[in-house]
């Protein structure tokens, strides 16, 4: 049988690890599909870095004419970003061809025009390498946890922001200081803003809420914070009172609609979750059925994400002769089955709350504080308050409170941090067991 043509767009780090993987394990992976799977044709800007990965196929600097070419199969989007990938997955899709991509940018913000597009020509969309690298993670919710109800999932789904707060975390460094190795090191880029503001977990929240839902891709609906505001002291507070803080992208069910967030987050240190250190992913799924599953693994890299992508080739390969009505649909429900359960505001959502809050050292402002609190029905479960450091006019009073809604801590927030006597801006984490 005449091996599946693959049209690579993109040479890069990932590029380079899909060409890598496809050639060393050729006959590993041609065992698998029934069939070969070759690169045919390659784009990239530099052609150098195609020699230098030995690749023997068509090469070109314009990504356009791999997506035109009638001998290509299936185009392997690689180049990242917003467009020209989607212009180029799209005019693929036009002429017929199924796509591979590892883009969570583009899946987030145009996957359901991309999927409606693909349904109409009867093609697939295979996009596992898009959330969480290495870990089959999309597999999981979209086959192997399909008899389901997924109630929620929690997940530490980028890895710098991860290796930033574990190095906070072992040897107490500032988040700026740790910030400039991990861009020494290659983890996070020159411009670290998608890593360390929760976009790029946004990204791919958006994307696990709508497969373990069965709802369209929202990304705009996603509520999302970063890492920059957390300090050493907060993480040997959390410490201190038994947690550790992850960066969590955090999705669940409920009566009203659906959770959609990204944010810093005490976990009690006993979870597994809780110990994923350094640049690790790992997502934690619940279902209605199988009950808690933890998925861990290489988040990044080049041959741990060209392990899904190639992992995708195999499973295009296998269904290249299958009804298209009987494929594995993109977003795990069938298209006309999808739900229009809303995404609700942040100030909905329902959580437990560290507060940091810096005081001046004078009785009385516990009580000012206790009173703004109980008058929005929050109660404390845990409180230390230090003493001054030497000649210091204010101390920090750490709380945790009881889950609470977010609108009624965010008018308790307000109404502390208008105290005469509290001197800064009141530090927010919020708080899940996971349990």
């Amino acid at each position: 049988m005449e091996p599946v043509k693959v049209g690579l767009l993109g040479l890069g780090t990932v590029g380079g690890g899909t060409a890598t993987v496809l050639s060393r394990n050729a006959e590993e992976i041609a065992r698998r599909a029934g069939r070969g799977i070759v690169i045919d044709y390659a784009a990239a800007l530099d052609l150098e870095r195609a020699r230098e990965l030995g690749l023997d196929c068509r090469l070109t600097q314009d990504a356009f004419e791999v997506v035109r070419d009638p001998g290509i199969d299936v185009v392997v989007e690689l180049i990242g970003g917003y467009s020209p990938a989607r212009e180029l997955v799209l005019e693929a899709i036009d002429n017929g061809k199924h796509v591979v991509t590892a883009n969570k940018a583009l899946i987030a913000l145009h996957g359901n025009e991309i999927f409606e597009k693909a349904q109409e020509k009867g093609v697939m969309v295979a996009f596992e390498a898009a959330v969480a690298g290495g870990i089959p993670i999309i597999k999981a919710l979209r086959e192997g946890l399909a008899a389901n109800r997924i109630e929620w999932a929690a997940g530490i789904i980028n890895g710098t922001g991860n290796f930033i707060l574990t190095e906070m975390r072992d040897k107490g460094r500032d988040f700026e200081e740790v910030l400039r190795e991990a861009q020494a090191l290659g983890y996070a880029e020159a411009d670290p803003t998608f890593d360390v503001e929760g976009i790029d977990a946004a990204h791919k929240l958006t994307i696990i809420a709508a497969i373990a839902f069965g709802i369209p891709l929202q990304f705009d609906r996603c509520y999302t914070e970063g890492i920059t505001r957390i300090t050493r002291e907060d993480v040997a507070f959390a410490a201190e009172l038994g947690y550790r803080i992850k960066h969590l992208g955090i999705t669940r069910k409920t009566d009203a609609g659906v959770e959609l967030r990204v944010h810093p987050t005490l976990i009690p240190e006993r979870r597994l979750i809780a110990n994923v250190d350094g640049v690790m992913n790992a997502v934690l799924v619940q279902g209605d059925a199988v009950g808690p599953t933890l998925y861990y693994g290489a988040g990044a890299g080049a041959e741990p994400t060209a392990s899904a992508v190639v992992a995708d080739l195999i499973d295009v390969t296998r269904t290249l002769t299958a009804d298209p009505e009987n494929r594995v649909p993109h977003l795990a429900f069938q298209p006309d089955q999808l739900s229009d359960l809303p995404v609700l505001e942040m100030e909905a959502v329902e959580t437990a709350y560290y507060l940091r809050i810096q005081a001046q050292d004078r009785p009385g402002v516990m009580a000012d504080i206790s009173r703004i609190l109980g008058d929005e029905g929050i109660s404390i479960e845990a409180l230390i308050q230090k003493e001054p450091a030497e000649g210091a006019a204010t101390v920090p009073v750490i709380l945790l409170t009881h889950r609470v809604r977010e609108a009624a801590m965010n008018r308790a927030i307000e109404a502390i941090e208008n105290l005469d006597t509290v001197t800064a801006p009141v530090t927010r984490i919020r708080v899940e067991t996971l349990g």
